[in-house]
């Protein structure tokens, strides 16, 4: 069995990528690769009930990922299309609710619809 990457200097270095964000945005994708570990094994250390604190640090990895999104796509320095997309990894959405109504009332349509169900042996 090979030996594991995951030592007390892998984590310290983990913390630097967050407090330095080595990329623009931080993602999972950015601290494998500063780490030098494939993504699949990021993600099965986060599983891994032997190592809470990985799991910790993914999880910071996006809030700090939203923190950066969010406020550079107010401030316009990131391109809003791609603060969007990203940003659903996060929850949000761009979901729009149509109230559809009759002769200006406010009460929703109602389409009410029926089957006939009939066996082919009817006479």
């Amino acid at each position: 069995m090979r030996p594991t990457k995951y030592t007390p200097e892998l984590l310290e270095k983990a913390h630097t990528y967050l407090d330095a964000y080595v990329t623009a945005i931080p993602s999972h994708i950015g601290l494998a690769r500063y780490l030098n570990i494939g993504t699949s094994t990021l993600y099965d250390w986060g599983k891994d009930p032997d190592k809470p604190e990985f799991a910790d640090i993914l999880g910071q990895v996006m809030q700090a990922q939203h923190e950066v999104l969010w406020d550079m796509g107010l401030r316009g320095e990131y391109n809003a299309n791609l603060v969007k997309l990203a940003l659903g990894k996060h929850g949000y959405n761009d979901k729009q609710e149509i109230d559809h109504t009759t002769h200006g009332e406010s009460l929703p349509v109602k389409i009410l619809l029926s089957a006939e169900v009939t066996c082919g042996d009817e006479e």
